[in-house]
């Protein structure tokens, strides 16, 4: 059986969303990063970056969540789009959009602004002009299509879906209002009974619910250092 890694934060809430969707048997395990699970040898062994997702399913280890949901719609020719080279295209670049765009620059917008010690608006000004960016360009491209690559609903949706939910606290409470198309394909997407499985697991688990002092230790040792 597939062994899912799993805390409730933005990319393991896509590979949630594929599981669910396509009914593959899995067993989820716990990784309470506020707790520094990420950093224990056994998860390191999995994942040298000490990140979650991981996935483990037999022989095959896979970590980084958009490498996990291309795996899994390969293994199960599930969510793919038609075996054509420009849709592969597509499929690859949009992907990789979210992998290198949206997360990166969210994740740094989210930290800045709600972790980040004063002096910061320089690095937030940065961050937050990127992560509206990158998100406006989603938008622009939603506004003539109903999913990602069209007409039909896919993994690069799910990757999408993942990081939509948090866009309020990314960017701001009033962010939606400027990202219309994006707003409509985050509430299509979250009507779906799979969605609503994957928003339940972090119901599985008492994960640690704030970022306290020993929390920001863990997650942001660097920091930790300079204030010791």
């Amino acid at each position: 059986m597939i062994k899912f890694y799993f805390h409730p934060s933005p990319n393991p809430a896509k590979v949630a969303l594929f599981l669910e969707e396509t009914g593959l048997p899995y067993e989820l395990v716990p990784v309470d990063t506020r707790q520094g699970d990420q950093h224990a040898d056994g998860f390191t062994a999995l994942n040298p970056n000490a990140k979650v997702p991981v996935l483990v399913d037999g022989d095959a280890t896979v970590f980084d969540s958009n490498a996990i949901l291309l795996y899994l719609a390969e293994k199960t020719g599930r969510f793919l789009p038609p075996d054509t080279p420009a849709d592969r295209a597509a499929m690859l670049s949009w992907l990789m959009f979210v992998a290198t765009g949206i997360g990166p620059y969210s994740g740094q917008c989210v930290h800045f602004r709600h972790y980040a010690p004063e002096p910061k608006e320089y690095p937030l000004n940065r961050y937050d002009f990127e992560a509206w960016r990158h998100w406006k360009i989603l938008d622009a491209h939603l506004a003539d299509r109903a999913y990602m690559l069209g007409d039909d609903y896919g993994l690069v949706d799910m990757a999408v879906w993942g990081w939509a939910g948090r866009v309020p606290y990314i960017l701001g409470e009033h962010a939606w209002e400027q990202l219309p198309h994006l707003k409509r394909l985050f509430d299509t997407i979250q009507a779906r009974p799979a969605a609503q499985r994957a928003d339940a697991l972090k119901q599985r688990h008492a994960f640690k619910p704030v970022v306290d002092d020993e929390a920001r230790k863990v997650l942001f040792p660097q920091n930790a250092r300079l204030a010791g």
